[in-house]
């Protein structure tokens, strides 16, 4: 959550669409939420939420990690749930319900029909989340409690403590809620997310969003929005390079303003440009939460073709050569050039650009003179961007990273111990 008087779209790289305005806070309409702390963190913060559409024709979309290891809460929203109609988020946080076998799947079966009953819906309609410690059992017990609180305190307003209840190593809470100017109306949209570390641009990350909108849309055109925006936004971020188990994108769609979304409309438009909008901020609010982060990098990378240019921007965001200069404000381009010669071997010599903040420093593979006193200025800002220009025309990607410092390398020693 930013902090007051600081607007949501802070980033350079995100521009606010002209039709949205930012509110205080707040669920769309025929949302209710609420988070609490049912004694699964050590810490006695909130760690157990609940996520409700009320109405009964309430529209849906997901999309979950890529990992061969998926803890059961995915697996069971991926076999249990009918994802274009789900209605409930059942969530924890403080353990990942991940590497549990046969008792962890029961677990998260049970999360699901407790969650089911609170909220008066058929358990197909309700998916489960989880995040935090692998290997280690959920306390089911724990959970149910939690849940039967949560929905005691279910309220239009419970975004905040949702928010809350899910995050692990969070340093500040993600979450926005917005209001969107339609041609066909006006509706709202609002997302609560979390992540820190074990993140990494594929859609893999220690990573959950619930994003919610009043707007009434078919199912298709929910997925569309929902795999186009996260393709934009959590796709193209990463703390770590690090695949998590658990990570989920769910998009509710409650139909409750009743503005009707058609497909290939305007209406379809704007409603897509504020949410690629909204999980972009997100996504960079991930990355600059990365576990100790001081600075978050944009690597952008043109020429070749789109496995080549995608090998190079991965290859430079994580690299800790490259992210261990960009949280000492070090422009040290040496290190963008070692990391591109080693996404792209055997193409030696490669005649590779390389900029830093609009600064030419290298063309061609050689060095190009530059005001070092002032590259090093520029580099001390917050969010610092990296043009890498390959060989070949037509592809283009772009990838933020957070830089890596010592904070990073103390919160996962200390992880579980």
């Amino acid at each position: 959550m930013t902090p007051p008087g600081v607007p949501f779209f802070s980033s350079r790289w995100v521009e606010c669409p002209p039709h949205v305005r930012e509110l205080p806070g707040g669920l769309p309409a025929g949302f209710r939420a609420a988070g609490v702390a049912a004694g699964i963190k050590p810490s006695g913060r909130p760690d157990v939420g609940l996520l409700v559409s009320d109405p009964p024709d309430t529209v849906s979309a997901a999309r979950f990690t890529r990992s061969a290891t998926q803890a059961p809460p995915v697996l069971l929203t991926r076999e249990r749930c009918t994802l274009e109609g789900l209605r409930a988020v059942a969530v924890n946080a403080g353990n990942a319900n991940c590497a549990t076998g046969p008792e962890g799947f029961e677990t998260a079966a049970r999360m699901q029909a407790v969650a089911a009953r609170l909220a008066g819906v058929d358990g197909g309609q309700v998916a489960v989340c989880s995040t935090g410690v692998i290997g280690v059992p959920l306390d089911g017990d724990a959970v149910e409690r939690g849940l039967e609180q949560a929905a005691g305190a279910l309220s239009a307003d419970g975004d905040e403590g949702l928010t809350r209840a899910i995050r692990t190593t969070d340093a500040f809470e993600k979450q926005a809620s917005l209001e969107v100017e339609l041609p066909s109306g006006t509706v709202r949209l609002s997302a609560q997310a979390k992540g820190a570390g074990m993140i990494a641009p594929a859609f893999s990350a220690t990573l959950l969003c619930f994003v919610e909108c009043d707007a009434a849309l078919a199912p298709e055109t929910a997925d569309l929005l929902l795999g186009v925006c996260v393709k934009r936004s959590f796709d193209r971020i990463t703390v770590d390079g690090q695949l998590s188990t658990n990570d989920t994108a769910i998009l509710l769609c409650s139909g409750a303003s009743g503005v009707h979304v058609a497909p290939d409309s305007q209406d379809e438009l704007r409603l897509g440009e504020a949410m690629d909008a909204l999980l972009r901020q997100l996504a960079l609010m991930i990355a600059r939460d990365g576990e100790g982060a001081e600075r978050v990098g944009r690597v952008v990378v043109r020429g070749g073709h789109e496995a080549a240019v995608e090998a190079v921007a991965r290859a430079v965001a994580d690299s800790p050569l490259v992210k261990t200069a960009l949280h000492g404000a070090d422009p040290n381009w040496g290190r963008i050039v070692q990391a591109v010669g080693a996404a792209l071997p055997g193409a030696a010599p490669l005649p590779v650009d390389v900029d830093i903040e609009g600064v030419a420093v290298c063309r061609a593979g050689v060095a190009v003179p530059h005001d070092h006193q002032d590259l090093a200025r520029r580099v001390r800002a917050s969010e610092v961007e990296y043009v890498v220009t390959v060989p070949g025309d037509g592809a283009e990607t772009e990838v933020f990273f957070s830089d890596l410092g010592h904070e990073y390398i103390r919160i996962n020693a200390e992880y579980t111990t």
